[in-house]
């Protein structure tokens, strides 16, 4: 709960230094390990006390939009992490009537997904098989490289296709086939982001 009401402290600091009315708070840090939703996230009480016992399944990026949402500042999420996607954050913020939203920013091969999915399901056309590998140099790709920030990633990534192609309308086309999540670190990359 300390560190929540210290973001609450700058963020009204920051406020008021830069004199400025109106804020908007959008987390762009980089994907935090995988987590699901369990007890501590379902109703602000139990959320609450989970920050007050400092609870290892409350992420940094759920800590921010906590005090965002307190503050009464609309939230976004940039990252596939599960942020303000929980139960006690999402009626806190339906209570308080401020704006969240966001699940990643989906710049990569989130983003190719999203663009060439709706064209093979408009043109009906069977899928075999999926595979998708982004080469991050950055401190990103540094991050994905550990096996449990990448599995938040990789969920993230895998439920695209499953949205936009609908598998249980259209099981002949879409229901049997091979998705596979790549991202490899590679330093000589840079800040650089191949998309393949």
């Amino acid at each position: 709960m300390e560190l929540a009401e210290q973001l609450q402290d700058d963020i009204k600091i920051f406020q008021k230094r830069h004199n400025i009315s109106r804020t908007v708070m959008i987390w762009c840090a980089s994907t935090e390990i995988f987590l699901k939703a369990g007890a501590v996230h379902q109703t602000i009480q139990s959320f609450e006390r989970g920050l007050k016992e400092n609870d290892p399944a409350i992420a940094p990026s759920m800590i921010y939009a906590y005090a965002a949402i307190k503050a009464g500042i609309p939230y976004a999420n940039g990252a596939p992490n599960l942020s303000a996607d929980i139960p006690a954050l999402m009626q806190l913020a339906k209570d308080r009537k401020v704006p969240i939203c966001g699940k990643d920013y989906k710049t990569g091969q989130t983003l190719m997904k999203t663009l060439l999915s709706p064209g093979l399901k408009a043109r009906m056309l069977g899928l075999n098989g999926w595979f998708s590998t982004n080469i991050l140099g950055n401190r990103d790709g540094e991050v994905l490289d550990d096996p449990d920030a990448f599995k938040t990633k990789e969920e993230s990534k895998l439920s695209v296709l499953e949205h936009i192609l609908q598998p249980k309308l259209y099981p002949d086309l879409y229901s049997n086939y091979t998705h596979k999540v790549r991202i490899n670190y590679y330093r000589p990359g840079g800040t650089i982001k191949k998309v393949g």
